[in-house]
């Protein structure tokens, strides 16, 4: 069985967001605009990275501007590494790896 077919399409959307605004207090922010909010894999540094599911993108990205007003989406993709390589920051900002 292909793994997209147990979990679903999955797309990563890059934005600009608040300087000051961190991975915690933007998940708080969503907490606030909606019950379920959109995974978020980094924010850090005025940039931010949101998983979503493939057909959910314009909600996750409208739910991203209500939490924080001055984001914008920058790019949408299937993978963290395209985002990745075109933002140099995302690559920078990227979360230590757990062991």
């Amino acid at each position: 069985m292909v793994v997209k077919e147990k979990r679903g399409r999955r797309r990563y959307i890059a934005f600009t967001v608040s300087t000051g605004l961190t991975k915690e207090s933007l998940i708080s922010a969503l907490r606030k605009v909606c019950g379920d909010p959109p995974y978020v894999i980094q924010c850090a540094e005025g940039w931010g990275v949101v998983r979503c599911p493939h057909d959910a993108v314009t909600v996750t990205v409208d739910i991203v501007r209500l939490a924080d007003p001055s984001s914008v989406s920058l790019r949408t993709s299937g993978t963290l590494r395209t985002l990745r390589g075109l933002y140099p920051e995302l690559e920078r900002l990227r979360p230590k790896k757990r062991m």
